[in-house]
């Protein structure tokens, strides 16, 4: 572990050694990293829970999570939904479970410099993002999922969709590390892109009343400027309890701290930094004894549910911190003016 990294953590109030130690001592020798203790795994979180790992130093544990998907990837490129001690349990393909490893491997790079390893990963990036542009509507967004049958499943989801644009943004930017051109990738995220900033009708809008399908289009760089900042204030008061954090649903009143995590995430990509942080505090106290975070609470009898530890939880704190603090090279990872300005910029 980083010392200095620990410290800079520590001084914001999240104690470094339970949020890490808590995803490092749950990881399993395999390098599979369940949501909690006899918990099962799921290739996105597993990934935020990487990028955790790899943030406050452990390296090599991120590492080995990357190389466990690597091992567990299918023929067409994508990962089953769930897993339980390495087995299946949930057979369904899901398009952004499988191109996350993009973000996660992009996210790995900015750290390390590793060149080496994203080589030795680049068939299973490609694989990964082929399989999700090959399930892309001629309308530019793209099906959720394969069914454990094979068959395709034509709804669109706006988070899921706009989570696959940074992943393909991301894919980019490690083909171009890699002296690769892949002009579909480009031609398939100027097409999503589209249809998340202009056909909302396109996507399942009963997901609307989720926290993610508000803010997610923001954090991933699909809407940016004068739009992200409409869009944020339109919703504001529908999702965020002042002085608690985001709602997980609209209708219900269940604050959780991955998504509050995830908006800090979005406003520092935007650049709005002080009221980022303003949000980040008004989580840091919510942790159980050993210092990890709550999964999230109610409100306002305040009462912790579910009371499991989940490892992407504290990833993502961990996420939120870097990008506020510039802990390590990978804290612009979201950064709009990143994606803009910088060798890796993309056409929106």
């Amino acid at each position: 572990m980083n010392m200095e990294i620990a410290r800079k953590i520590a001084d914001l109030g999240v104690d470094i050694d339970a949020v890490a130690g808590l995803i490092a001592d749950l990881q399993k020798q395999s390098g599979e990293i369940p949501w909690s203790e006899n918990g099962k795994t799921d290739p996105w979180d597993h990934i935020e829970a990487a990028m955790g790992l790899c943030i406050s130093g452990y390296v090599d544990q991120s590492r080995q999570a990357y190389e466990w998907l690597a091992g567990n990837q299918l023929d067409d490129g994508s990962w089953y939904a769930a897993y339980l001690n390495g087995e299946p349990i949930d057979k369904t393909r899901d398009t952004n479970i499988t191109t996350y490893i993009a973000v996660g491997l992009f996210h790995y790079y900015l750290i390390t410099r590793d060149t080496r390893f994203l080589s030795r990963m680049w068939d299973v990036v490609r694989a990964a993002l082929d399989f999700a542009v090959s399930l892309q509507a001629p309308t530019g967004e793209i099906y959720w999922a394969k069914s454990p049958e094979g068959k395709i499943d034509r709804m669109a989801l706006l988070t899921g969709s706009s989570s696959i644009y940074m992943s393909l943004k991301c894919g980019q930017a490690i083909a171009k590390i890699l002296n690769i051109d892949m002009p579909a990738w480009e031609a398939a995220m100027i097409k999503l892109g589209h249809a998340i900033r202009n056909g909302y009708h396109l996507f399942n809008m009963t997901k609307s009343r989720y926290s993610m399908d508000w803010f997610y289009p923001v954090l991933s760089g699909a809407v940016t400027g004068s739009e992200a900042r409409k869009r944020m204030d339109q919703h504001w008061k529908k999702f965020v309890v002042e002085d608690m954090g985001v709602l997980c649903v609209s209708d219900q009143p269940w604050v959780t701290i991955a998504e509050t995590s995830e908006l800090v995430l979005a406003l520092a990509a935007m650049g709005k930094s002080k009221l980022a942080q303003i949000v980040f505090n008004w989580i840091t106290s919510r942790t159980f004894d050993d210092g990890s975070y709550w999964c999230g609470f109610t409100f306002p009898d305040m009462v912790i549910w579910p009371e499991d530890k989940i490892t992407w939880t504290n990833g993502v704190v961990i996420m939120a911190a870097d990008a506020l603090y510039q802990l390590t090279p990978a804290s612009m990872l979201f950064s709009h003016k990143f994606w803009e300005t910088s060798e890796f910029a993309v056409t929106l």
